[in-house]
C-alpha cells in the first residue's frame, strides 16, 4: 500500500526539533523521508540500520555522484530512493527492481514534467512546488491508472496539501510541520486528517471498520474508527477506536489491557483501516484472550510461551537450563538441525523442523529477539541488492577430522530430559492425577512425621557454581572498564545497540512517562498507600537507658545514604517493585536513590517505570540488567552513583551478582535477603470459599514451575475437599499460563490436618512467604504465627493486593528464609547508631568491671583506657 504522507527529517541537523513529530510520532505513519548528500552517506547507513521495523525510509540520493552510494543504501533496507534521469538509467542497467526507484522531476512546469515522465512507469516526485493549480492540472491529466506520484511543498498549508491528498497524490513534508496534537500544535499540519484524507465510508454513521492485528500481522479483531477516533489515538499512542454506543473507546482503560500504537494505515480501497498494536495484560477481547478469535497458534504462541517462562525462569528447570546455558541451547540447535537434514518423509520432516524452531526460538528469547525482529530481518533481506554467492562453509560442508580417532557419529549425544515438573506436551502428566490438575494429598493422621517433613521440602535448586563462573569476569570488567563496559554488555544481552549513555538522569522528560490515566491513578493509590505504611514505621525518638546512675545508652536510626535498587525489566514491566524498593528508601530519607532495569531493544525504559522512579525521586535509572547492573551500582562508574546497599528481585545471575559484590569488601556494599522461588500456604477450614482458595493458591503456582503452593485443609470433609480441588482445576485451566501451573502443582500438596493448632505448627515448620488466614476468627488466628514473610488475614484479603496496593512490601524472604529474615521494610533501609555517655559518677560505677574484664582479655590498652581517668578522678 502507498504511503498516506510521508514525513521527512534531517539527519544534517542532530538537534531535537522543538515542534513537530518526535521518533514515536514517525513509526506511527509507518514512512519517512531522508535528503542524503555526499556528508551523510554513513549517517544515512547507521539510520537504516537503527530504523529497522520503526519504519520505511525513502531517500532523495539526487545529489549523490557514485551509483555505488546508491545501491549501498538500497542493500541497506531503503524502501526507495528518489533518483535523477542518469541515476535511474544506471540502476536500470544493473537490474534494481523499479518499485524501488521514484524519479525526481528536473522541473515543475508542465512541459518539464510530461518530458521527464514520459516512456517510465517509474513512480516520480516533483518537488518544491509553488503552483498547486499546475500541480492539481497534470495529476488529473495523468490520471489514476499510474504510478505513485510523490509532491514537496515551497511552503506548505493544510488546504493546499489535502488538495494534493485528494488526487492520490504522497505529500511530503518536513516533521517539524506536522503534528499527532492538533489543540496543542495548532498551527502544524494534522497527521490525522491527512492521514484520513482519502478515506471513504459507506456505513450511514460514516465510521470506518478497523482491523486491528499485532506486530507480525495476526487480527486480534474488528472495532470501527472514525477521524475523531484516529486523532485521539495519534495524540495518545494508544489503541482509541470509536465506540458505536458509547464514543470514543480508550481500549483498556476499564480492564487495564492497553495498546501501545505502532501504526495505522488504509487498506487499498481506502475504506477500512489497520491499526497496527502492541497488546498489553491479558489479551485484545473482553474474555481475556489474546485475540476474538481465541488464543495464539503456532510459532506465535510459542513465543508467548516462552517468553512468560524467561520471565519466571525457573532454577533448575530444563528451561532455565536452556536459558541460561548457551552451550546446551547450542548443542540443541546443532542436533535438530541435523536431524532435520536427515529427515526425508513429509511427517519427519515436518517433526524435526518443529523441534529445530521451537530450539531457534528459544535462543531468540534468550536474547530479548522477538519473532516480529526476525521477520523484520527477514523483510530486510528479501530487498537486498547485494547477494554473496551463496556456498556452505567448509566446516559444513565435510564434517571435520576426529583427533582422536573417534568420527563424529560415534561421539555421545547428551540426554536431556525435560524435569518432570514441566509439562512438555499436553499428554505429560506432570500436575495431573487421572487428567485433572490436582494436587497431592496427605493426611498428616495417616502419616509419619517425617514424611510430612519430606512432602514438605521445596523443589531442589541447582549449584550456583556455574552461574558464578559466568557472572565474575562480568563484575571484573565493569569494576575496571566502567561505563564503557556496561554499555558493552547492555548491547549484547539487552540488543540495546542504540545506547550511548547507560544511565537516563533525573529529572525524567515528561515524554518518557506517557502513560494511561488509569495507570497513573493506580500507581499514584499504590504509591500512597505503600507511602503510609513505611512512614507508619519510622522511631519517633531515639532509645535513651540509663543502665546504672551516670552511664546513659542510647540508639537513634539514620538512612543509608546511597541504595540501589535493581527492579527486573526485558519483557517484563513492573512498577509495583520500583514502588516497593523506592517508597520505603524515599520515606527512610535516602540521598540518593539509584534505580537499575534493564531497557528494551530500541533502549527505552518503560513508562511505568520512569514514573515511579519519578516518583520515589530516583537520582537516575541504570540502563542495564544482570551483573552488570549490580557491578555498576557496587563499584560505580564514571556516570552511575556507587551504592551502600542494592535491594531488589531478579534470575539467578543477579542473586549471583549481589551474593559476590556483598562479599567483596572493596566493594562496600550490603544486599536485602537471599532469594529463593516464589510460594503460599493457604490455611483453610470449613468456613473458607473454595473458589477463594483456589484462587490463592493458582496465584503463585502461575510465578513459575518450581513455586510450591501448600494447602493446610483444617478438619474438611472430603466434599470440602473436593469442591477445592474442583475449583483449582477448572481456574487453572482457565490461565493462559496454565503450564506453567501445572509444573507448579506438580511438586505442591494438600495437607488435611484435625486442629489449627497442628496447621499452624505446620505453617511454622515450612516458613512460608506468603500466609493467608481463610479461617474463622482469622484475625485471633494471628497470634500462632511465628515464620512468614507477610499475612493475609480473612478471606476478603488476596495475596494481590499485597503484591500490588495494599500498603505492606511485597519483596520477601523465600525458601524458608522467613525463620531469619524480615521481609523489605523501612528497617532495611535505615541503620542504627549507638552512643555511650557518662559522667564520673557513671565511669566510677562502671569502671572496675570494665578493668577487670579487659585483664582477663589480656588487653591492657583496654585496661589503662579507663584506670587513666579513674587517677585523675
Amino acid at each position: 500500500m502507498p504511503p498516506a504522507l510521508l514525513a521527512s527529517i534531517d539527519l544534517a541537523n542532530n538537534t531535537a526539533p522543538s515542534r513537530g513529530l518526535d521518533a514515536q510520532a514517525l513509526s506511527f505513519i509507518g514512512k519517512v523521508f531522508v535528503r542524503v548528500t555526499p556528508d551523510t552517506v554513513d549517517q544515512t547507513l547507521a539510520h537504516l540500520q537503527q530504523s529497522v521495523g520503526r519504519y520505511a525510509n525513502y531517500l532523495g540520493v539526487a545529489s549523490l555522484s557514485s551509483i555505488d552510494d546508491v545501491v549501498s543504501l538500497l542493500d541497506a533496507g531503503a524502501a526507495k530512493v528518489f533518483v535523477t534521469r542518469q541515476q535511474l538509467d544506471q540502476l536500470l542497467s544493473l537490474q534494481i527492481d523499479q518499485n524501488r526507484l521514484v524519479l525526481a522531476l528536473p522541473g515543475n512546469t508542465k512541459e518539464e514534467i510530461i518530458e521527464a515522465i514520459g516512456g517510465t512507469q517509474v513512480d516520480v516526485y516533483s518537488h518544491q512546488v509553488t503552483d498547486i493549480e499546475l500541480v492539481e492540472a497534470w495529476l488529473k491529466e495523468y490520471g489514476t491508472d499510474r504510478p505513485e506520484v510523490f509532491v514537496s511543498f515551497a511552503t506548505p498549508d493544510l488546504d493546499s496539501v489535502l488538495r494534493i491528498s485528494k488526487l492520490s497524490a504522497i505529500p511530503i513534508l518536513p516533521a517539524p510541520w506536522l503534528t499527532v496534537d492538533a489543540q496543542k500544535e495548532a498551527s502544524l499540519l494534522s497527521v490525522g486528517k491527512l492521514l484520513m484524507a482519502n478515506a471513504t465510508s459507506d456505513r450511514p454513521d460514516g465510521l470506518f471498520s478497523t482491523i486491528v492485528t499485532d506486530e507480525r500481522g495476526v487480527a486480534l479483531g474488528l472495532v470501527y474508527s472514525s477521524e475523531e477516533s484516529v486523532a485521539e489515538s495519534l495524540r495518545t499512542g494508544r489503541g482509541v477506536y470509536q465506540s458505536r454506543k458509547r464514543g470514543l473507546w480508550y481500549k483498556g482503560e476499564s480492564s487495564g489491557d492497553v495498546q501501545e500504537l505502532v501504526s495505522i494505515s488504509l487498506d487499498c480501497d481506502n475504506d477500512c483501516l489497520r491499526f497496527v498494536v502492541r497488546q498489553k495484560g491479558r489479551g485484545f477481547c473482553h474474555l481475556a484472550t489474546p485475540t476474538c478469535f481465541g488464543g495464539y497458534t503456532g510459532l506465535s504462541r510459542l513465543q508467548q510461551t516462552l517468553q512468560s517462562r524467561k520471565a519466571s525462569a525457573p532454577t533448575g528447570s530444563y528451561t532455565a537450563r536452556l536459558f541460561n546455558d548457551p552451550q546446551l541451547l547450542r548443542a540443541k540447535i546443532l542436533e535438530e538441525a541435523t536431524e532435520l537434514c536427515d529427515a526425508t518423509s513429509k511427517e519427519h520432516v515436518a517433526f524435526e523442523a518443529a523441534d529445530l524452531l521451537y530450539f531457534a526460538l528459544t535462543k531468540c528469547v534468550a536474547s530479548g529477539v522477538s519473532l516480529e525482529d526476525v521477520e523484520r530481518n527477514l523483510d530486510a533481506k528479501s530487498i537486498k541488492v547485494k547477494r554473496r554467492k551463496g556456498d556452505a562453509k567448509p566446516a559444513f560442508v565435510k564434517p571435520p577430522a576426529s583427533t582422536n580417532g573417534a568420527t563424529n557419529d560415534s561421539l555421545e549425544k547428551e540426554v536431556v530430559k525435560e524435569a518432570a515438573s514441566i509439562p512438555k506436551t499436553k499428554d505429560d502428566p506432570a500436575g495431573l492425577q487421572n487428567g485433572r490438575i490436582f494436587m497431592k494429598r496427605y493426611i498428616t493422621a495417616r502419616e509419619t512425621p517425617q514424611s510430612i517433613q519430606a512432602v514438605l521440602q521445596r523443589p531442589s535448586q541447582r549449584s550456583s557454581d556455574k552461574i558464578i563462573a559466568i557472572c565474575q569476569p562480568i563484575i571484573e570488567s565493569v569494576k575496571s572498564r566502567g561505563d564503557a563496559a556496561v554499555l558493552e554488555y547492555t548491547h549484547k544481552f539487552e540488543k540495546a545497540t542504540s545506547l550511548t549513555s547507560p544511565v537516563l538522569k533525573a529529572p525524567f522528560h515528561e515524554s518518557l512517562m506517557q502513560l494511561a490515566p488509569e495507570t497513573i491513578k493506580a500507581i499514584d493509590i499504590s504509591f500512597e498507600n505503600i507511602r503510609k505504611f513505611h512512614a507508619a514505621q519510622k522511631e519517633d525518638k531515639p532509645l535513651v537507658v540509663e543502665t546504672m546512675p551516670g552511664v546513659v545508652c542510647s540508639r537513634f536510626s539514620r538512612p543509608i545514604e546511597r541504595v540501589g535498587l535493581y527492579v527486573p525489566g526485558g519483557t517484563a514491566v513492573l512498577p509495583s517493585t520500583a514502588l516497593m524498593l523506592g517508597v520505603p528508601a524515599l520515606v527512610a530519607g535516602c540521598k540518593k536513590i539509584v534505580l537499575a532495569s534493564p531497557p528494551r531493544a530500541d533502549g527505552s525504559i518503560t513508562p511505568e517505570i520512569v514514573y515511579a522512579a519519578h516518583k520515589v525521586g530516583a537520582e537516575a535509572i541504570v540502563l542495564a540488567g544482570g551483573a552488570q547492573a549490580v557491578a555498576a551500582l557496587a563499584y560505580g562508574t564514571e556516570s552511575i552513583s556507587k551504592v551502600d546497599k542494592i535491594l531488589g528481585p531478579g534470575n539467578q545471575f543477579v542473586t549471583a551478582a549481589k551474593m559476590i559484590v556483598s562479599n567483596d569488601t572493596n566493594a562496600g556494599v550490603s544486599i536485602d535477603m537471599p532469594a529463593g522461588p516464589s510460594e503460599v500456604l493457604v490455611v483453610a477450614d470449613a468456613s473458607a470459599n473454595p473458589a477463594f482458595v483456589a484462587s490463592d493458591l493458582l496465584s503463585q503456582a502461575e510465578h513459575g514451575v518450581d513455586s510450591q503452593v501448600i494447602l493446610i485443609a483444617v478438619g474438611l470433609s472430603e466434599t470440602q475437599l473436593t469442591a477445592i480441588e474442583d475449583e483449582l482445576h477448572a481456574q487453572a485451566n482457565a490461565l493462559p499460563r496454565v503450564d506453567i501451573v501445572r509444573g507448579a502443582i506438580e511438586h505442591s500438596i494438600t495437607l488435611v490436618v484435625d486442629t489449627i493448632e497442628e496447621g499452624m505448627r505446620l505453617s511454622n515448620q515450612y516458613a512460608p512467604e506468603h500466609l493467608i488466614l481463610q479461617v474463622e476468627n482469622s484475625e485471633s488466628i494471628v497470634d500462632y504465627v511465628e515464620n512468614a514473610g507477610s499475612v493475609f488475614i480473612g478471606q476478603w484479603t488476596p495475596e494481590s493486593v499485597g503484591d500490588y496496593s495494599a500498603g505492606v512490601n511485597h519483596s520477601l524472604p523465600t525458601f524458608g528464609y522467613a525463620k531469619q529474615y524480615s521481609g523489605v521494610n523501612l528497617g532495611s533501609y535505615i541503620k542504627h547508631i549507638t552512643s555511650s555517655n557518662l559522667t564520673k559518677e557513671g565511669l566510677r560505677n562502671v569502671g572496675g568491671a570494665v578493668m577487670e574484664l579487659a585483664r582477663v582479655e589480656e588487653l591492657e590498652a583496654h585496661r589503662r583506657a579507663v584506670s587513666l581517668r579513674l587517677g585523675f578522678l
